[in-house]
């Protein structure tokens, strides 16, 4: 925007400038002709004045001031004629300049042996013998000196309206950025905030950007509304898709323990998996839009990192020990800052996996420590690992090894711990732990 504002000042200057060069050659031209006319008619006023009649005779002394004054201005050539009629008394005999009446001064530009001239004829009336004589003075002079002197003019208008231009340009360019700084102050803040930082605009501008202010404002409070009745929406709909889920569960256990048939105990088997995948995802996809929504806006708290792998500990213990899963822990002193909420979640469906996918009667190995100047901590199992080739892409949604045949899971929990990580400007790794199994490293910068 600033750059078009630029060109567009640079334009109008540009434009403006040739129009100064114009006019400005214009005015040096006829400046510069005027005077020549007045030196002209000055000089052939002079000659004019020298006629006298002496004897009966028209007597003339031609005033050297009269032609030094013509060569004052410029080195043109200069033609005079000085006639009574038809009788030319001297000069150059084919000169012809102005049809003038005495008393008058009459100016022309003519061809006078193929260069243009400019002309001035004056009549001075004297007695001879007791008779008026009408004699006509015609003097011309080539405009050579005039073009120079306008052209000098020109070419120094032209250098001065470039030097005006660039200036100008210069300006206009300081100009634009000054008067586009408040603009870009303020889509800087903007650009600046995280998707859910939808706060109003306080910062005051010029008035022009005031009704741009609010229209950003009252955008952002329909946007706020609109995310809020979203994960009200999302929380309302996870609530009342797990708690029919629940039922349907609890009434395929009871149905399962009192029918004797086969067949139909594998169906109700069936049932009881596919409501307990439903819940599941139910549940992750809850987890994954709350850490979505919490990722850009973090809470900045100082978060005990034993402690809250404690309490998630605590939380699935009883998980492990329906399939007497022991988990072990070494646990280090180590904190960091940022949200102790979402970091759980993340803590929680790595350790669910691990839980999960690790065979009964085995240990679950829980490491916290500091390394340099991050927090790390690993989760170690002793099932089958990721599977062949990279586990990298487990991290994307709904994906899944190939070593999950009979497990319930949506795909979704190594994605929401990596959101959590990088959120928190850390990283999530996944490698083979020692003697086989899956390892989980959550690596978060260090307080």
């Amino acid at each position: 925007m600033a750059r078009k504002l630029t060109l567009f000042l640079a334009a109008i200057v540009a434009l403006l400038a040739l129009i100064s060069w114009g006019m400005v050659t214009s005015f040096a031209l006829e400046a510069a002709g005027r005077t020549q006319d007045n030196i002209l008619a000055a000089s052939a006023t002079a000659i004019a004045e020298t006629l006298r009649s002496e004897s009966g005779q028209v007597r003339l002394e031609l005033p050297y001031a009269a032609f030094s004054m013509l060569g004052a201005i410029s080195e043109d050539r200069v033609f005079y004629r000085v006639a009574t009629g038809d009788d030319v008394l001297t000069g150059y005999a084919d000169l012809e300049g102005p049809d003038v009446v005495p008393g008058e001064v009459e100016f022309a530009t003519v061809e006078y042996r193929d260069v243009p001239v400019r002309a001035v004829s004056v009549m001075r009336v004297i007695l001879s013998d007791g008779e008026a004589v009408p004699i006509t003075v015609t003097l011309a002079q080539t405009r050579d000196g005039v073009q120079g002197i306008a052209a000098g003019l020109s070419r120094q208008a032209a250098v001065l309206s470039v030097g005006v231009f660039l200036l100008a340009v210069g300006m206009s360019a300081v100009a634009v950025r000054a008067s586009l700084r408040p603009l870009n102050t303020m889509a800087l803040n903007v650009a600046t905030r995280g998707p859910s930082d939808l706060r109003p605009l306080r910062r005051r501008g010029p008035p022009e950007l005031m009704p741009l202010v609010r229209a950003l404002n009252r955008l952002m409070q329909r946007l706020e509304g609109s995310i809020k009745r979203s994960e009200d929406f999302i929380a309302e709909a996870a609530h009342r898709v797990r708690t029919p889920l629940a039922i349907v569960r609890t009434q395929a256990e009871i149905a399962l323990h009192s029918v004797e048939e086969e067949g139909q105990k594998q169906t109700l088997r069936r049932v009881i998996r596919a409501v307990d995948e439903s819940s599941r995802s139910a549940s992750q996809l809850l987890d994954h839009a709350m850490v979505s929504f919490r990722a850009d806006d973090l809470a900045r708290d100082r978060v005990d990192v034993p402690a809250l792998v404690g309490a998630v500990v605590d939380a699935l213990r009883p998980t492990a020990e329906m399939k007497d899963i022991d988990i072990a822990m070494d646990l280090s002193d180590v904190s960091v800052e940022g949200d102790a909420i979402v970091l759980q979640n993340a803590l929680r469906n790595v350790l669910d996996n691990a839980i999960k996918y690790s065979p009964a009667e085995t240990v679950v190995r829980i490491d916290v420590a500091r390394v340099k100047d991050e927090a790390r901590v690993s989760i170690r199992d002793e099932g089958d690992g990721f599977g062949e080739g990279s586990a990298a892409h487990l991290t994307e949604r709904f994906r899944r090894g190939d070593k999950v045949e009979g497990i319930v899971g949506s795909g979704l929990g190594l994605t929401i711990a990596e959101l959590a990580l990088r959120a928190h400007g850390g990283r999530l790794e996944l490698g083979l732990a020692e003697g086989g199994g899956a390892c989980v490293w959550l690596i978060l910068p260090a307080a």
